[in-house]
């Protein structure tokens, strides 16, 4: 039986255990562009199997929070590269996550001030972190969004595309993940509770899945699928996402994301950061169900599961073959040597949530290591 700490070969990526750090969004990096503290953070943690880095904007139209990263900038791409040259040099292995919010934005992050763009123009009901006078952060409610033209889809398609090839090609990463989860743009298209189109990507469940296919066939062809992973999360309700029938609408993306030869699929159970037992419609997500559908169809990347695991659960998950990885977003946080502290039982730190977004070093790098 395979163990936490056994390495794994995901797509072309070789791993030295089964432990993941997930993403997580930190707002510390000012025009987008990542800072020194970047590269300590994400060497310290590099004793992971696979470190994902925080949602990184594809264009400046798909930023939705202030001072996140983003890589459609040569000093973006610049920044990345100095953190991933270092994470290389420490043998950890890092992805970049792939990300456009979609509609969880507002209209003073966006391109001349413009409306955030959506499948359609239903303002979602939830919250964005932007920036006062001062340069403390503060949440604030998204503002109300425009619906896309068809004909605008294809060059946000080319985004993505543009994006992972300087990705790898530029920054130096050693594959990317597509963000399709917690309510953002691939997510949006997804559900039916934000996307009412009238057109070829909206209504049927064929329809509403198009813009996600289109996205990862784009990335494929351009850096491999052996180089590429996917997030959903099927059931959460982050940023207001909601559908009344997310088992069949999932499972018919798992079939599809079975033909394309990803390295892996990351999979939010339940509510993000939240509770693992949340379910949408009238009946429980089956994730056995959702990842035979995957298997069936042909796929055979990794299976990395996420949401409030400890040791004792994520052990669980790949001991029995449920999971083949397993992703801690919070516990990376606090614990930079998590993966140490795992295999020696250990005690963990407790992540201190005033310090998660905006700052400096304090609750980013200066988490101590075990003795």
């Amino acid at each position: 039986m395979p163990t936490l700490f056994d390495p794994i070969t995901i797509g072309d990526i070789r791993c030295a255990n089964r432990i993941a750090m997930a993403p997580l969004t930190r707002n510390r990096s000012p025009n987008a562009v990542p800072t020194e503290l970047s590269v300590i953070y994400y060497t310290q943690r590099a004793t992971a199997g696979l470190l994902i880095t925080e949602a990184t904007a594809i264009s400046q139209q798909g930023q939705g929070y202030a001072d996140v990263p983003g890589l459609y900038a040569p000093e973006q791409l610049a920044a990345w590269r100095k953190v991933t040259d270092a994470v290389h040099e420490a043998n950890g292995r890092i992805v970049t996550q792939l990300w456009h919010v979609g509609r969880i934005s507002h209209h003073s992050l966006q391109p001349g001030g413009g409306k955030p763009v959506a499948p359609s123009a239903i303002r979602a009901n939830s919250k964005t972190y932007l920036l006062n006078a001062d340069g403390s952060g503060a949440f604030a409610a998204t503002s109300e969004p425009r619906a896309l033209a068809e004909s605008e889809i294809p060059g946000i398609v080319e985004d993505y595309r543009r994006a992972a090839r300087a990705a790898l090609h530029e920054a130096g990463f050693d594959g990317i993940e597509i963000h399709a989860a917690n309510g953002y743009l691939v997510d949006q298209f997804l559900r039916a509770g934000s996307n009412r189109r009238t057109d070829r990507y909206g209504g049927a469940i064929e329809n509403r899945a198009r813009f996600l296919f289109e996205v990862v066939s784009a990335v494929v062809d351009e850096v491999g699928g052996g180089r590429v992973g996917i997030r959903l999360s099927p059931v959460t309700p982050s940023n207001d996402a909601s559908d009344p029938e997310p088992q069949p609408l999932f499972e018919h993306v798992a079939r599809g994301l079975g033909r394309d030869g990803l390295a892996y699929v990351h999979v939010i159970e339940g509510a993000t950061g939240g509770d693992r037992s949340f379910r949408q419609g009238e009946r429980e997500f089956d994730y056995a169900a959702f990842k035979a559908a995957y298997r069936e169809a042909g796929g055979r990347g990794a299976w990395m599961v996420n949401n409030s695991y400890d040791r004792e659960l994520a052990e669980e998950a790949v001991s029995s073959g449920r999971a083949d990885m397993v992703a801690f977003g919070k516990l990376f946080i606090a614990n930079p040597d998590l993966v140490r502290r795992f295999r020696e039982g250990l005690p963990l730190n407790e992540p201190q949530k005033a310090t998660f977004y905006g700052g400096g070093a304090r609750g980013l790098i200066d988490y101590p290591f075990a003795a």
